[in-house]
């Protein structure tokens, strides 16, 4: 399905009735980008089937590029499932070289991984992005790379750009960073680590670790491919050096980028069905089939897939009862599930996602912000954010070009007319399909509303004709 570009204010549809929907999503950021690098530095060829195709990825494979590693389209060979959503990727790694400037966008993948793995390429590397991306979190990595060894110039702020002098090779050894900004600063260490001279054995020294899933994704991928990982103790790892064996995989779906469609069957009623949903995974969005249950939700396994039922859902008169959450797990699950929380018939706290200030945005204020232009009532703590009930109306909504945010405005607008989206074009970053499928999943409550008007129609006729067939 190809992907829409939106330059005009995207008006979320509200959903006539409740929802009937069977969503398929592409390939998980998280893992694609991860094996992406793992790939490149693999000791052959690796083959990634499914993978994701949208802005975060194709910036992650532009920059290995770049540097001299051979990403090629390749049709999917008899047997294997067809992406529908784009190619797979045949990966073959070479000597890297430097000489170049690396655009990451928006992307914390790509600005937190590629660093460690372009310090092994041979001369200067310049880490760039958009304006935003400048304001980002980047002095662990930045310090790190210093503390290894590499020769690092940079303003003295901590941020992009940066540039660095790689010397075909990097020390590795003992390593201490403040991880507490973002669990991206370990896993962009780790990946690289195997082919560091000494490993690495890396300490995180920080009063916080949010996101820990996705530290335990990156050990996982790294243990798949051959990679002597240990955990000696909570906040440590140690990278043992070596080969990073070539391996085809096949990527999941994103079920981070499920959560606006799970929450939807809560807000418009009826069900949502995920195709392929993982039994076991590392991603966050795993969460959901727990979560959602708070608000009322049933979540139950059909084969592959797991189906999100709402009941009547907001929508139909359902009164959602307010939660008490601790999002430090999975932070980017926040703005689909505030969005569902000030739809709620009672107060709610989100806590465990001060470090989503430094994301795509400030999330937490760009939550506060949109929802009480919309006539909410949300206040900003310094870890999260507290939801009091309150009845939305249409408005605008900024996305902020946060993909995130501009989902979450469409969960919202799902019941609440004239809800305008600035920048719906901002979820290409993970998902470009989303307006087209997002559609499809709302069309999904127009042909359920005109079923129940035809049940009502058939039923009213069938009693006239007994009427009318009745003794006087």
């Amino acid at each position: 399905m190809a992907a829409t570009t939106h330059s005009r204010p995207w008006t979320a549809p509200v959903a006539p009735g409740p929802l009937a929907g069977d969503v398929a999503l592409p390939g998980s950021k998280s893992l694609t980008n991860r094996e992406l690098v793992l790939a490149a530095l693999a000791d052959g060829p690796s083959t990634i089937r499914l993978p994701l195709h949208s802005r975060d990825s194709a910036l992650m494979t532009t920059a290995l590029r770049q540097l001299g590693v051979g990403i090629d389209e390749v049709e999917p060979v008899a047997g294997d499932p067809a992406n529908p959503y784009g190619p797979d990727l045949r990966v073959t790694p070479a000597a890297m070289h430097g000489g170049v400037r690396v655009d990451c966008g928006l992307a914390g993948t790509v600005m937190r991984f590629l660093p460690p793995l372009a310090a092994l390429a041979e001369g200067p590397v310049t880490i760039d992005g958009d304006p935003y991306a400048r304001k980002r979190p980047m002095a662990a990595i930045i310090r790190a790379l210093v503390d290894l060894g590499v020769d690092v110039t940079d303003d003295g702020g901590g941020a992009m750009p940066f540039t660095f002098v790689g010397s075909g090779s990097v020390r590795g050894g003992t390593l201490e960073i403040d991880a507490s900004a973002s669990s991206q600063f370990v896993s962009g260490l780790l990946l690289s680590a195997p082919r560091f001279d000494e490993g690495l054995h890396l300490r995180h020294v920080g009063d916080r670790l949010p996101s820990m899933p996705h530290i335990a994704m990156t050990v996982e991928v790294l243990r798949a491919r051959g990679v002597r990982v240990d955990e000696p103790g909570v906040g440590e790892w140690v990278v043992h050096p070596g080969p990073i064996a070539a391996r085809d995989v096949t990527i999941e779906p994103d079920l981070s980028n499920a959560a606006p469609f799970a929450v939807a069957a809560l807000v418009a009623g009826g069900t949502v069905r995920i195709r392929t949903w993982p039994t076991e995974t590392t991603q966050v969005g795993a969460d959901l089939e727990t979560l959602l249950p708070l608000w009322g939700a049933t979540v139950t396994r059909d084969g592959a897939d797991l189906v999100f039922d709402g009941g009547v859902g907001f929508r139909g008169g359902a009164s959602l009862p307010g939660v008490e959450l601790d999002l430090t797990r999975g932070g980017e699950l926040a703005p689909a599930l505030v969005a569902l929380a000030a739809l709620a018939g009672g107060p709610s706290e989100v806590s465990g996602i001060g470090h989503l200030r430094g994301h795509e945005t400030d999330r937490l204020a760009a939550l506060a912000a949109d929802l009480n232009g919309l006539g909410g009532a949300v206040t900003e703590r310094e870890e999260g954010l507290r939801i009091e009930p309150a009845r939305l109306s249409g408005g605008d909504w900024a996305a902020y070009e946060d993909h995130r945010m501009a989902t979450a405005g469409a969960v919202v607008g799902l019941v609440t007319e004239g809800v305008a989206v600035d920048d719906i074009g901002s979820t290409a970053k993970t998902l470009p399909q989303f307006p087209e499928l997002w559609a499809d999943l709302v069309a999904t409550a127009g042909r359920t509303a005109r079923a129940d008007r035809d049940t009502d129609v058939a039923g009213a006729a069938g009693a006239a004709e007994t009427a009318e067939g009745a003794p006087a």
